[in-house]
C-alpha cells in the first residue's frame, strides 16, 4: 500500500463535495502535470491512502483522508472544449491525460499547512518542501501515520 497527498481546490472539489457524492466517490480530474499523471498511471492502486488537501484557499490544509478507487482512467476533460481542462492537443485514441477515482474514508478538522510545517514528525513531506507545486505527492508510511495522529475527526 502506498501513501499520497492529493491538494484540490476546494471551490472546484472539496472534501464535502466527496461526502456528498453518490459513493462517496468521484473521479479526480483536471491534473495538467506529466509528473502527477504518472504517478497515477505507474504507482497508484486501488486502496492506497489518501491525504486530501484543499488548496489555494484563504485555509490551506488537509481536510480528510480518502483512498484510491480505481485504476488510472482517462481523464474525460481532456476532450471536452467547454472545460478549463481541454487539451486540443489530446485525442482519444492516445489520451494524454489520466484520473482515478477517490473514495472517502473520513472528513476531518482541518489540519492547517501552519499546523503541519510545526510537526518535526512532517518535515520531510514533499507538499512542505520549497518550490513544490506539485498536486499529487508521495508520502512515507512515517509520515502517514504522524498525519493521522493529528488529524482530528470532523
Amino acid at each position: 500500500m502506498a501513501y499520497w497527498l492529493m491538494k484540490s481546490e476546494p471551490n472546484e472539489c472539496s472534501i464535502d463535495d466527496l461526502a456528498q457524492a453518490p459513493r462517496q466517490t468521484l473521479p479526480w480530474t483536471g491534473v495538467r502535470n506529466y509528473q502527477a499523471r504518472n504517478f497515477m498511471r505507474d504507482r497508484f492502486a486501488p486502496g492506497d491512502g489518501v491525504l486530501f488537501y484543499h488548496s489555494s484557499c484563504p485555509q490551506p490544509g488537509i481536510a480528510g483522508v480518502a483512498e484510491v478507487a480505481s485504476p488510472a482512467l482517462t481523464d474525460a476533460t481532456q476532450f471536452d472544449p467547454t472545460s478549463p481542462y481541454y487539451d486540443p492537443a489530446s485525442k482519444p485514441d492516445a489520451p494524454r491525460w489520466l484520473g482515478v477515482d477517490v473514495k472517502l474514508v473520513r472528513k476531518t478538522q482541518l489540519l492547517p499547512l501552519a499546523e503541519m510545517r510545526a510537526a518535526p514528525a512532517l518535515a520531510t513531506m514533499k507538499v512542505l518542501q520549497r518550490g513544490n507545486r506539485l498536486s499529487i505527492t508521495p508520502v512515507s508510511a512515517a509520515e502517514w501515520s504522524a498525519v493521522l495522529a493529528l488529524l482530528a475527526p470532523a
